[in-house]
């Protein structure tokens, strides 16, 4: 049995996962993704499965990596980077770790707010370099923050939000109306109610066509002069020219992300430099805590596939 094993932060922490996966005997390939489509096509091929972060699998690759390829046991929860209709057409099962990391990324959304609304980095860095240089900060009490999602992740944001005593709107499919009692929840009907509504914007949903860009220039405008936006979903749920000219004009008072379109980015990605905008590189559900949960739930997922046997969290129905 021959394993592609693509995810760093699988390799990188420590936890039980490390000898439970060398407990099994496979062959294990050691690569540090996420992959591009281009090396995806060059080792396509070689392999019995794929335990996989954001690595560029298509169609083609797909295509390439049978009759040997058996499962796909992807580590996390979001799956836009696999083609799933193909895995679908191709009869390769999906597996996926729903419920690992929701509490780890809301707190992440929380650093990236409260590091925006109190200036963070800039005193950090003048106090580094010697200045005593002060910046008046905000509150976030009585802020209104709109969620783009109510899952388990968008939950977590919630309960931390009121807390805090924010007041809190939120827009999805998905409604748990006992959540949205406990937090006072506003619910709204649509993403232009929402923007219209909120100072701060925080995604927290898939990566579709629907949701491609849904926060672009036409939503930001209906936002109040010096909002906010924190993005700790996909980089390609914003429309980064438009969030570009709102910090710009001030429209946007900042910006705070986890994730970019493109990861790890290059050197001059525009969003990298820019004076409102904080970056950190995709470590949002990257902890002690939840990496070796989630590691265990996506190495049990793809042993129990192996097997015929046990629970698997198959995402696109293939078993």
């Amino acid at each position: 049995m021959r394993v592609l094993l693509s995810t760093c932060s699988f390799q990188d922490t420590p936890g039980p996962h490390h000898p439970l996966l060398e407990a099994q005997g496979w062959e294990i390939v050691r690569e540090r993704g996420p992959l591009s489509l281009e090396k995806m096509l060059e080792i396509a091929g070689g392999f019995d499965a794929f335990l996989c972060g954001d690595d560029a699998i298509t169609r083609e690759v797909l295509e390439k990596s049978l009759p040997r390829l058996k499962v796909i046991s992807k580590y996390g929860i979001g799956l836009d980077k696999i083609d799933i209709a193909a895995t679908k057409d191709l009869k390769i099962p999906v597996l996926f770790t729903p419920g690992v990391n929701h509490d780890t990324v809301a707190e992440h959304t929380f650093l990236l707010l409260l590091a925006m609304a109190k200036n963070f980095p800039y005193a950090i860095d003048g106090t580094r370099a010697g200045r005593w240089d002060r910046k008046t900060g905000n509150e976030l009490f009585q802020k209104k923050i709109g969620l783009i999602g109510l899952g388990r992740i968008g939950q977590e944001v919630a309960r931390r939000a009121h807390a805090f005593g924010m007041e809190v709107h939120a827009y999805g499919n998905y409604w748990p109306e006992d959540i949205a009692e406990q937090f006072q929840i506003k619910r709204h009907d649509s993403l232009d109610s929402l923007f219209s509504s909120v100072d701060i914007i925080s995604p927290h949903t898939k990566l579709n066509a629907e949701t491609h860009h849904c926060i672009n220039a036409e939503r930001l405008a209906m936002m109040p002069d010096g909002s906010w936006v924190i993005n700790t979903g996909r980089g390609e749920l914003i429309d980064q020219d438009a969030i570009i000219a709102a910090l710009d004009s001030g429209k946007l008072a900042g910006y705070a992300a986890d994730v970019l379109d493109e990861e790890p980015p290059s050197p001059d990605h525009p969003l990298l430099h820019h004076p409102k905008v904080i970056i950190t590189p995709h470590v949002g559900s990257r902890t002690f805590e939840s990496v070796p949960r989630q590691a265990m739930k996506s190495l049990t997922n793809l042993i129990n596939a192996l097997k015929g046997e046990g629970e698997t969290n198959c995402a696109n129905g293939v078993i």
